[in-house]
Protein backbone atom coordinates (compact mmCIF):
# COMPACT_ATOMS: atom_id res chain seq x y z
CA UNK A 1 0.00 0.00 0.00
CA UNK A 2 1.54 3.13 -0.84
CA UNK A 3 -0.99 5.46 1.36
CA UNK A 4 0.84 8.92 2.34
CA UNK A 5 3.60 9.34 -0.60
CA UNK A 6 2.29 12.04 -2.83
CA UNK A 7 5.71 12.97 -4.25
CA UNK A 8 6.41 11.92 -7.91
CA UNK A 9 9.73 10.12 -7.60
CA UNK A 10 10.55 11.25 -11.09
CA UNK A 11 12.49 8.25 -11.40
CA UNK A 12 15.68 10.16 -9.45
CA UNK A 13 17.07 9.71 -5.98
CA UNK A 14 16.04 12.43 -3.41
CA UNK A 15 19.40 14.45 -3.75
CA UNK A 16 19.05 14.39 -7.74
CA UNK A 17 15.44 15.14 -7.90
CA UNK A 18 16.18 17.98 -4.73
CA UNK A 19 18.99 19.83 -7.48
CA UNK A 20 17.21 19.26 -10.31
CA UNK A 21 13.68 20.67 -8.91
CA UNK A 22 15.83 23.74 -7.67
CA UNK A 23 17.49 24.37 -10.93
CA UNK A 24 14.33 24.36 -12.53
CA UNK A 25 13.06 26.73 -10.32
CA UNK A 26 15.90 29.43 -10.68
CA UNK A 27 14.73 28.91 -14.34
CA UNK A 28 11.32 29.11 -14.26
CA UNK A 29 11.78 32.50 -12.18
CA UNK A 30 14.42 33.90 -14.44
CA UNK A 31 12.95 33.34 -18.18
CA UNK A 32 9.44 32.93 -16.97
CA UNK A 33 8.19 30.02 -18.55
CA UNK A 34 10.21 26.53 -19.65
CA UNK A 35 9.83 23.85 -21.48
CA UNK A 36 9.69 20.40 -19.84
CA UNK A 37 7.63 16.96 -19.39
CA UNK A 38 4.34 17.23 -17.57
CA UNK A 39 5.05 15.15 -14.62
CA UNK A 40 8.35 17.15 -13.91
CA UNK A 41 6.05 20.41 -14.19
CA UNK A 42 4.21 19.26 -12.17
CA UNK A 43 6.46 18.27 -9.37
CA UNK A 44 7.76 21.69 -10.51
CA UNK A 45 5.32 23.61 -9.69
CA UNK A 46 4.68 22.20 -6.12
CA UNK A 47 8.20 23.32 -5.39
CA UNK A 48 7.90 26.53 -6.74
CA UNK A 49 4.51 27.83 -5.83
CA UNK A 50 5.39 27.83 -1.80
CA UNK A 51 8.43 29.70 -2.74
CA UNK A 52 6.91 32.08 -4.73
CA UNK A 53 4.87 32.70 -1.75
CA UNK A 54 7.27 33.02 0.86
CA UNK A 55 8.48 36.31 -1.55
CA UNK A 56 5.51 38.26 -0.67
CA UNK A 57 6.93 38.97 2.51
CA UNK A 58 9.83 40.97 1.81
CA UNK A 59 11.97 39.77 5.43
CA UNK A 60 15.70 38.98 5.67
CA UNK A 61 14.05 35.46 7.54
CA UNK A 62 11.81 34.76 3.98
CA UNK A 63 14.86 35.65 1.68
CA UNK A 64 17.27 33.05 3.79
CA UNK A 65 14.49 30.44 3.15
CA UNK A 66 14.09 31.20 -0.20
CA UNK A 67 17.92 31.15 -1.26
CA UNK A 68 18.40 27.64 1.02
CA UNK A 69 15.86 26.27 -1.60
CA UNK A 70 17.38 27.82 -4.96
CA UNK A 71 21.08 28.32 -4.09
CA UNK A 72 21.24 31.15 -6.57
CA UNK A 73 21.22 34.78 -5.87
CA UNK A 74 20.20 36.07 -9.16
CA UNK A 75 17.45 33.80 -9.02
CA UNK A 76 16.61 35.68 -5.35
CA UNK A 77 17.00 39.08 -6.37
CA UNK A 78 14.43 38.84 -9.36
CA UNK A 79 11.74 36.98 -7.28
CA UNK A 80 11.82 39.45 -4.34
CA UNK A 81 12.28 42.36 -6.81
CA UNK A 82 9.75 41.44 -9.97
CA UNK A 83 7.55 39.15 -9.13
CA UNK A 84 6.44 39.54 -5.82
CA UNK A 85 5.39 42.75 -7.07
CA UNK A 86 3.29 41.35 -10.00
CA UNK A 87 1.51 38.26 -7.39
CA UNK A 88 0.95 40.40 -4.28
CA UNK A 89 -2.51 40.12 -4.77
CA UNK A 90 -3.33 36.94 -6.33
CA UNK A 91 -3.87 34.26 -3.64
CA UNK A 92 -2.36 31.25 -5.30
CA UNK A 93 -1.71 30.02 -8.63
CA UNK A 94 1.14 31.67 -9.53
CA UNK A 95 2.17 28.92 -12.45
CA UNK A 96 0.34 27.74 -15.22
CA UNK A 97 1.21 24.44 -17.32
CA UNK A 98 0.18 24.09 -21.27
CA UNK A 99 0.28 20.52 -22.27
CA UNK A 100 2.02 21.30 -26.16
CA UNK A 101 2.03 17.03 -27.25
CA UNK A 102 4.30 14.66 -27.12
CA UNK A 103 8.40 14.30 -28.09
CA UNK A 104 9.15 12.78 -30.70
CA UNK A 105 11.77 10.05 -29.10
CA UNK A 106 10.02 8.71 -26.64
CA UNK A 107 6.60 9.65 -26.84
CA UNK A 108 6.73 11.49 -23.22
CA UNK A 109 4.02 14.15 -22.73
CA UNK A 110 5.58 17.77 -23.33
CA UNK A 111 4.20 21.19 -21.84
CA UNK A 112 5.40 24.81 -20.84
CA UNK A 113 5.41 25.81 -17.36
CA UNK A 114 5.01 29.68 -16.89
CA UNK A 115 4.21 32.35 -14.57
CA UNK A 116 0.56 33.31 -15.07
CA UNK A 117 1.16 37.25 -14.43
CA UNK A 118 4.04 37.35 -17.30
CA UNK A 119 2.00 35.96 -19.94
CA UNK A 120 1.06 39.24 -22.31
CA UNK A 121 -0.72 36.88 -24.82
CA UNK A 122 -3.33 35.20 -22.13
CA UNK A 123 -3.53 38.74 -20.12
CA UNK A 124 -4.69 40.88 -23.11
CA UNK A 125 -7.08 37.65 -24.31
CA UNK A 126 -8.96 37.42 -21.30
CA UNK A 127 -9.83 41.10 -20.58
CA UNK A 128 -11.16 41.89 -24.29
CA UNK A 129 -14.52 40.38 -25.46
CA UNK A 130 -15.60 39.35 -29.14
CA UNK A 131 -18.51 41.12 -29.79
CA UNK A 132 -21.72 39.28 -30.18
CA UNK A 133 -22.52 38.23 -33.80
CA UNK A 134 -26.17 37.36 -35.23
CA UNK A 135 -26.97 34.41 -37.14
CA UNK A 136 -28.73 35.91 -40.24
CA UNK A 137 -27.72 34.27 -43.04
CA UNK A 138 -28.20 37.64 -45.68
CA UNK A 139 -25.95 40.20 -43.32
CA UNK A 140 -23.16 37.22 -42.88
CA UNK A 141 -22.77 36.72 -46.48
CA UNK A 142 -22.75 40.79 -47.35
CA UNK A 143 -20.35 41.30 -44.46
CA UNK A 144 -18.00 38.76 -45.32
CA UNK A 145 -18.03 39.91 -49.44
CA UNK A 146 -17.44 43.24 -48.89
CA UNK A 147 -14.91 42.48 -46.34
CA UNK A 148 -13.32 40.40 -48.56
CA UNK A 149 -13.50 42.99 -51.49
CA UNK A 150 -11.93 45.53 -48.96
CA UNK A 151 -8.70 43.61 -48.41
CA UNK A 152 -8.59 42.38 -52.37
CA UNK A 153 -8.92 46.48 -53.71
CA UNK A 154 -5.68 47.26 -52.75
CA UNK A 155 -4.37 43.84 -54.75
CA UNK A 156 -6.94 44.84 -57.27
CA UNK A 157 -5.73 47.77 -58.09
CA UNK A 158 -1.74 46.94 -58.80
CA UNK A 159 -3.19 44.33 -60.92
CA UNK A 160 -5.44 46.61 -62.98
CA UNK A 161 -1.97 48.83 -63.23
CA UNK A 162 -0.23 45.91 -64.10
CA UNK A 163 -2.85 44.42 -66.78
CA UNK A 164 -4.54 47.71 -68.68
CA UNK A 165 -1.57 48.12 -70.91
CA UNK A 166 -1.31 44.03 -71.90
CA UNK A 167 -4.95 44.32 -72.48
CA UNK A 168 -4.89 47.36 -74.46
CA UNK A 169 -2.44 45.76 -77.01
CA UNK A 170 -4.06 42.70 -77.03
CA UNK A 171 -7.31 44.52 -78.42
CA UNK A 172 -5.46 46.65 -80.82
CA UNK A 173 -4.33 43.14 -82.17
CA UNK A 174 -7.29 41.04 -82.42
CA UNK A 175 -9.27 44.46 -83.79
CA UNK A 176 -6.61 44.77 -86.35
CA UNK A 177 -7.15 41.14 -87.34
CA UNK A 178 -10.83 40.67 -86.51
CA UNK A 179 -11.77 43.98 -88.41
CA UNK A 180 -11.45 42.71 -92.13
CA UNK A 181 -13.76 39.67 -91.02
CA UNK A 182 -16.39 41.73 -89.50
CA UNK A 183 -16.14 44.74 -92.59
CA UNK A 184 -17.59 41.61 -94.62
CA UNK A 185 -20.32 40.08 -92.57
CA UNK A 186 -21.54 43.43 -92.52
CA UNK A 187 -21.47 43.96 -96.26
CA UNK A 188 -23.02 40.64 -96.44
CA UNK A 189 -25.84 41.38 -94.10
CA UNK A 190 -26.32 45.01 -96.59
CA UNK A 191 -26.38 43.11 -99.35
CA UNK A 192 -28.81 40.49 -97.74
Amino acid sequence: MRHNKKNNHLGRKTAHRAAMLSNMATSLIMHKRIFTTVPKAKALRKYVEPIINKSKDDSTSSRRLVFSHLQNKEAVTELFQNISQKVADRPGGYTRIIKTGYRLGDNAAMCFIELVDYNENMLTDGGAKKAKTRRSRRKADSAATSVATEKAAPKAKKEVEVVEPVVEKAVEEVSETVAPAVEKVQAEEEKA
